[in-house]
């Protein structure tokens, strides 16, 4: 955690130089709190534009074990004081002052709703990254709309028919999460919007297409349903249960 504070803040000596060091400190300190005050701003205007299902996080970098600052919204359940993300620190210690802007990427809810993030690293005026702006738009009410919607607009070879999706994934962790995909479209929606019957018959479909066999297969399963990978285990036994019973 340290090496992540000493790539936020830098030492006076990679400052502009010809400036006497109480006054740069008292001027960068006047611009974090510019900075931070118009963050909040934003974080707000944008949650009041979006109000069910959008959540603004304003971070302070250069406190990672306590950095969120403010947070318009309620969609994470996090509050101020909480931690740095994973992904923040990970960019950070990977990028340093170099750090990109992480836009419209996916992420799963601990309840497992699916949303959309942006993440956008702020500078001060001599360079150094020391806020991050972090957007989540919870998209999981319109996947579940789409997914109505393919009832009218989908022909033949759609929902019912024969299965002829390839994925050329670069990691196992990719085929997985298609392999989900594919079985949450038959459901016809998002877990977290799903029944227990529904989670249970997401858990066939999956069982079905061997994602079970797949080594972490059940802890990603988890992951994108919202539920723990016990509760897996036990839909997984019951299904089971069932299919031997039909044997007989």
């Amino acid at each position: 955690m340290a090496s992540v504070q000493r790539k936020i803040i830098k030492t006076k000596s990679d400052r502009v130089s010809g400036t006497q060091p109480e006054q740069m400190d008292v001027g960068i300190n006047k611009d974090s709190e510019i900075i931070f005050r118009v963050l909040k701003q934003i974080a707000d205007a944008f949650v009041s534009t979006f109000p069910r299902t959008s959540e603004v996080v304003v971070h302070d970098l250069s406190q990672p074990q306590q950095s969120i600052k403010h947070i318009a919204g309620d969609i994470t359940h996090r509050k101020i004081g909480g931690p740095i993300t994973d992904l923040v620190l990970k960019a950070l210690h990977q990028e340093g002052r170099d750090i990109r802007d992480r836009h419209n990427y996916k992420t799963t809810n601990s309840d497992g709703r699916v949303l959309k993030s942006t993440t956008v690293f702020i500078r001060n005026s001599i360079g150094d990254v020391v806020a991050a702006l972090c957007i989540n738009f919870d998209i999981t009410d319109f996947l579940n709309a789409a997914y109505a919607l393919d009832i009218f607009t989908s022909t033949e070879n759609g929902i019912n028919g024969p299965e002829k999706t390839e994925t050329f994934a670069k990691s196992i962790s990719e085929t997985i999460e298609a392999l989900l995909q594919q079985a949450i479209s038959k459901i016809g929606k998002q877990p977290s919007s799903m029944s227990i019957e529904e989670k249970i018959e997401l858990v066939k479909e999956l069982e079905t297409s061997g994602v079970f066999q797949i080594k972490g297969g059940i802890d990603q399963a988890a992951l994108f349903m919202g539920v723990s990978k016990y509760t897996v285990y036990n839909y997984l036994k019951k299904i089971r249960a069932e299919h031997d019973l039909n044997r007989f």
